[in-house]
């Protein structure tokens, strides 16, 4: 990738990206860990579909604004306002968008902490067939609504970060969240039942000290690079907030950015809706498979987004349309080589990884089944789930934000007719298959639509390379078919065997997959380092 435009390409995203990911790994083996606690502690009840419903309100606002329609807008014209402008507009800019954003927050936690019965009853309706489910949903809505406000701003701080290639920190924060939940379910439910307190509420305290924790991290590294935002409510800075040209830009893309994301957001409340009325249980279940997607869909998928978004919104800036188009094909050639694999793994490999990390305490074999045949549905429509994370930057760095969203409204149909075919004869796996498929069909609308603009230019070999993969992963697929049946993995191995057994496997899945790929000739680090 050559230099024109003034725009410098990064030395090594492939390092970049591998830092996030090695962060992002920490943030999701912890929050396996809370995971795993929280279902040998409270298993699957009215009460955990309770916290689940009750904490998916606050994300899914979260998703919305924050780390969805907010950061898709400005990441993108903060990146550009950098490039042309220079830091000293760019830092007014950044006081002028965090003076807003706070005053919109403030808004928002007032009136969901007020409307929490309505928000629950419109997101799982079904937890009236238990009174007690309900009324605790919308006590722990109430206390955990103000997370929005700390995520919020963690996204722009993360916003800033990243645009200045400060990746580490933001990829860090999670961590904190889910040793605050995990401290609150070893140490601080327990207090709560000796005492007589519902001990489920502990989790919400929990998620309200990992969102202070996360933002408080945040604090002193913008505070370090002079780029901590001045956040006034003084009416004069309000309105010059108001009227600045790029603030009204963020403004002008986060209302179709936002009903991109709503779409995704619309098609998880439906589905939490439709899960609340089939067997109780659904709603946990589907959250624990979610759990453990989130592990490839944020090691491969967020990371290579948060790497690439700035730096093709750099390249555009500066109209290096090679070097976008190289970015480009080299993030989906990394989605390929790691996803595909991974996909395999979710579809043949789902039961041994659900009893390994979750078959303790009151986490039943009807669980562990359960939860399997979900991942496997979510774990059809993985590659999709990535592909979507490095394709849809590349509209957003140019700041089209329409063309995914009408892609997204199309997918949202065509997912709920999925759920109409699929959920009578699969139930809740039904639900995830569903959204594993509407993935799919969405990341291959967005290749095409990069593809017919001219944004995106496959480089030669392509062919050879999806046969090597391909390969490989049809060897993996068998030894992990013979490793699911050889053992028992529900019952008759102990806890400490099954974990040994499923590590050794992973392992010896690894070496197969690549071993496979350097016999088939892929040089790996020639590809990466490209």
């Amino acid at each position: 990738m050559g230099e024109r435009g003034g725009y410098t390409p990064p030395v090594s995203l492939f390092k970049a990206a591998s830092t996030v990911s090695l962060l992002t790994l920490a943030s999701r083996i912890t929050g396996l860990v809370r995971e795993l606690l929280i279902a040998s502690t409270f298993g699957a009840s009215a009460l955990t579909d309770a916290f689940n419903v009750a904490f998916r309100i606050p994300n899914l606002f979260r998703r919305l604004f924050a780390e969805g329609a907010f950061s898709q807008a400005f990441v993108p014209v903060l990146a550009t306002a950098r490039a042309r402008d220079g830091e000293e507009a760019t830092r007014e800019l950044i006081d002028k968008v965090a003076t807003l954003l706070a005053l919109a927050l403030l808004a928002a936690c007032v009136l969901g902490v007020a409307g929490a019965p309505l928000l629950v009853w419109a997101m799982a309706s079904g937890l009236n067939q238990s009174p007690e489910g309900f009324d605790a949903a919308v006590v722990m809505t109430r206390w955990m609504f103000p997370y929005i406000g700390f995520m919020s701003l963690v996204a722009l701080s993360s916003g800033i970060l990243n645009t200045w290639k400060r990746f580490a920190v933001p990829a860090a924060t999670p961590v904190l969240l889910n040793v605050a939940m995990i401290g609150a379910a070893w140490w601080l439910a327990p207090w709560c039942r000796a005492r007589g307190i519902e001990p489920i509420y502990a989790l919400a305290a929990g998620v309200m000290v990992g969102g202070l924790l996360q933002l408080a991290l945040q604090v002193p590294v913008l505070l370090k690079m002079g780029l901590l935002p001045k956040i006034s409510f003084r009416p004069s800075v309000v309105s010059a907030a108001l009227r600045d040209d790029a603030t009204k830009k963020i403004a002008k893309l986060m209302v179709p950015a936002l009903l991109g994301v709503s779409v995704a957001q619309i098609s998880l409340l439906i589905n939490t809706q439709i899960a609340s009325h089939l067997a109780p249980g659904s709603v946990s279940w589907l959250s624990y498979a979610d759990r453990l997607m989130e592990f490839p869909t944020a090691l491969l998928g967020v990371a290579l987004g948060v790497v690439l978004t700035p730096q093709l919104a750099a390249a555009r800036a500066a109209q290096d349309e090679a070097a976008y188009s190289a970015m480009l094909d080299w993030g989906l050639r990394l989605v390929v080589l790691l996803s595909v694999p991974s996909a395999v793994v979710l579809l043949t490999f789902a039961e041994p990884l659900v009893a390994t990390l979750y078959h303790y305490g009151a986490f039943t074999e009807r669980d562990v089944a359960q939860t399997t045949h979900a991942l496997m549905g979510y774990g059809a429509g993985l590659v999709g789930l990535v592909a979507i994370k490095v394709l849809a930057p590349g509209f957003y760095a140019s700041q089209d934000i329409k063309t995914p969203v009408r892609i997204a409204v199309v997918v949202l149909v065509i997912t709920q007719a999925l759920n109409f075919a699929l959920v009578p004869s699969f139930a809740h796996a039904g639900l995830a298959l569903a959204i594993g498929l509407g993935a799919v069909i969405n990341a291959l609308w967005l290749l095409m639509g990069l593809m017919r603009r001219g944004s995106f230019k496959p480089e030669p070999g392509w062919g050879r390379y999806g046969l090597q993969v391909v390969a490989a992963s049809a060897l993996l697929a068998v030894f992990l078919m013979w490793g699911k049946v050889q053992f028992d993995w529900t019952g008759g191995l102990s806890h400490l065997k099954r974990i040994g057994l499923l590590a050794a496997m992973l392992a010896a899945a690894g070496l197969i997959y690549f071993g496979a790929l350097w016999g088939a000739g892929l040089k790996l680090k020639r590809m990466l380092r490209r």
